[in-house]
């Protein structure tokens, strides 16, 4: 009910009679139809209702604990906030800062994996749009007219950097 997602995987048999335990839907985890995956395939939309109905008046947090202490496998889905002020991904480098061409800097994805002996590190930013547009055609053979025509049509840019 406050907006955030969570992955459930209440998929193996013992998890999923658990499952519908916590959401007040016993009868679907006694239901001998259900007691199997390929069952429980047949009748997804149905299950999915349960969930969503039962999900829906709850927050992530309320979702989390109740899965937590019924042993139902779930995990909380991260917005780019809740990864930018988790303290795990800021000890563990997965958000770096990068200096921008403009001498403004930006929150960019830590380098993975992070090795000991040999650690990523960030070279280059991404060019502008078009920046390296006339470079490429003339390293695939167009004359300076050629992509000078290419700009006077229309077809690319004329204000790469």
């Amino acid at each position: 009910s406050d907006g955030g997602y969570a992955l459930i995987a209440g998929n193996g048999d013992s998890i999923f009679k658990r499952l519908m335990k916590v959401i007040d839907r016993v009868d679907l985890g006694l239901d001998p139809a259900l007691a199997d995956n390929a069952g429980r395939v047949a009748r997804v939309a149905e299950i999915d209702a349960a969930i969503g109905l039962w999900t829906a008046t709850r927050s992530v947090d309320e979702v989390m604990t109740a899965l937590d202490r019924a042993a139902v496998p779930a995990g909380r889905i991260y917005t780019i906030a809740d990864i930018a002020a988790d303290p795990h991904y800021q000890a563990r480098g997965m958000l770096a800062s990068v200096q921008m061409d403009d001498g403004s800097t930006l929150a960019v994805p830590g380098i993975v994996p992070k090795l000991s002996a040999t650690p990523g590190q960030h070279r280059r930013n991404a060019p502008a749009l078009g920046q390296d547009t006339d470079d490429v055609l003339r390293e695939l053979g167009l004359t300076p007219e050629q992509i000078q025509g290419l700009k006077g049509r229309g077809i690319i840019s004329g204000d790469q950097a």
